[in-house]
C-alpha cells in the first residue's frame, strides 16, 4: 500500500471520527420541540438528529437488521424533508428545496429491498383476508413464491453491491448534515412565526389534493402525491406538538418520560398517520395490481385466479379510498390561514 494512500486512509478516519463526535446523544434526538428550548435552536436539532439516526443506521451503527434499518433511515430523511418545507419561509424555497430534492433522491435509492418486502407483505394480507376465495390456490402460491425470490434477492443486494449505495448515501447525509449544522435562524422568533407560512403551505397542498383525490377516476398519481402531503403535515404536527419532560416522580406520559403540551397539533399527527397509513395501503395494492397483471403464469394457465385476486385488490381500494376521502375531508375541513391560527391558540 503506497505512502499516500496510507496518509488519505488516516484523513477520511479522522474526519468520521470527528464526525461521530459531533452527532446528538440519542436523548437529544426527539422528533418534536422541548418547552425549555426555543424553536429555531429546536428545529436545527430535530434535523440534526434525524440526519445522525440515518448516518448510523447506514453505517450499520446499530444492531437493527439491515432491511429494517434502511426503512427507519427513509423515515428519518421524509422527517427532515417535512421540517425543511416547514421551514421553507426562513431557509428561502431555493435552498430548502436543494436539500429535499437530495434527499429525496437519497432515499430513492434505498427503495429497493423495502419495496420487494411490501409486495410479499401486500400480497399475505390480501390472502389472510380472503381464506376462503384466495387462500392456498395454487397460482398465488406460485405468485408468492416468484415475489418471495425477489425479496431475497433484494436483500441480498442490499448486504453485498448495494452496501457501496449506502456508504455513499451516508457521505451525501453528512454533507447536508453539515449545512444544517449552520442554519441561522431567528432566534427569538416564536413557532407560530417561524413555522406558520410553511405549516400553512403544508396543509393548503393536501386539502387541494383532497379535493383532486375526491374527483371521479382520480388517478392512482393523485391518491399518492396526496399522501405525501398528508405525511408532510403529520410530520409538521409531530415538531410543534411541544412536550416538556415529566417531572421526577410523577407518572410519565408520551415518549421517553416526555408530556404534550400541545394537545391540537398531537391529534392532528394521529388523523394525519391515520390518514396516509390508508393511503399507503392502497398504493401497495395498485404496484401489486400491476405486478399481478404483468406476471405471465397468471394470464396464461390461471387465468380464474389472477380474475379473482384483482377483483378483490379492485374491491379494497375502493373502500381504502373512500375510508381515505371521508378522513381527509374531516383533517382538511378547515380554510389553511383558519387551520393556522387554531393551532396557535
Amino acid at each position: 500500500m503506497g505512502f499516500g494512500l496510507v496518509v488519505a486512509r488516516a484523513v477520511l478516519e479522522r474526519e468520521r471520527r470527528v464526525a461521530r463526535a459531533a452527532r446528538l446523544p440519542l436523548k437529544a434526538r426527539r422528533f418534536g420541540l422541548l418547552s425549555d428550548e426555543t424553536p429555531a435552536s429546536g428545529c436545527r436539532r430535530i434535523a440534526l438528529g434525524q440526519l445522525d439516526l440515518a448516518i448510523e443506521l447506514l453505517g450499520g451503527e446499530s444492531s437493527t437488521p439491515p432491511e429494517e434499518a434502511v426503512h427507519e433511515t427513509r423515515k428519518a430523511l421524509k422527517r427532515v424533508r417535512a421540517l425543511m418545507r416547514l421551514l421553507e419561509g426562513e431557509l428561502g424555497v431555493k435552498r430548502a428545496t436543494r436539500e429535499r430534492v437530495i434527499l429525496r433522491d437519497a432515499a430513492a435509492r434505498l427503495a429497493g429491498a423495502r419495496d420487494a418486502e411490501v409486495m410479499v407483505s401486500t400480497l399475505d394480507a390480501l390472502m389472510h383476508r380472503h381464506p376462503r376465495k384466495l387462500g392456498r390456490r395454487r397460482g398465488l402460491v406460485e405468485l408468492r413464491e416468484v415475489l418471495e425470490r425477489e425479496r431475497r434477492a433484494a436483500s441480498a443486494r442490499m448486504l453485498g453491491e448495494d452496501a457501496a449505495t449506502r456508504e455513499r448515501v451516508a457521505e451525501e447525509l453528512s454533507d447536508v448534515r453539515a449545512r444544517v449544522a449552520k442554519w441561522k435562524l431567528p432566534a427569538g422568533r416564536s413557532a407560530g412565526r417561524l413555522t406558520g407560512p410553511g405549516l400553512e403551505h403544508i396543509y393548503r397542498a393536501g386539502r387541494t389534493g383532497r379535493r383532486r383525490a375526491g374527483r371521479r377516476h382520480a388517478a392512482a398519481k393523485v391518491l399518492h402525491k396526496w399522501r405525501k402531503h398528508v405525511k408532510d403535515l403529520r410530520y409538521a404536527a409531530e415538531v410543534l406538538d411541544v412536550r416538556e419532560q415529566a417531572k421526577s416522580g410523577s407518572k410519565l406520559s408520551g415518549k421517553r418520560g416526555f408530556k404534550s403540551t400541545s394537545k391540537p397539533m398531537a391529534k392532528i399527527a394521529r388523523r394525519a398517520d391515520r390518514l396516509s397509513e390508508i393511503l399507503g395501503e392502497e398504493h401497495d395494492l395498485m404496484l401489486l395490481a400491476e405486478r399481478v397483471r404483468a406476471h405471465e403464469p397468471l394470464k396464461r394457465r390461471r387465468k380464474r385466479t389472477r380474475k379473482r385476486l384483482l377483483r378483490a385488490i379492485s374491491r379494497r381500494r375502493a373502500g381504502l379510498r373512500r375510508r381515505a376521502l371521508r378522513d381527509g375531508e374531516r383533517l382538511y375541513a378547515r380554510k389553511p390561514g383558519r387551520f393556522v391560527r387554531s393551532m396557535r391558540a
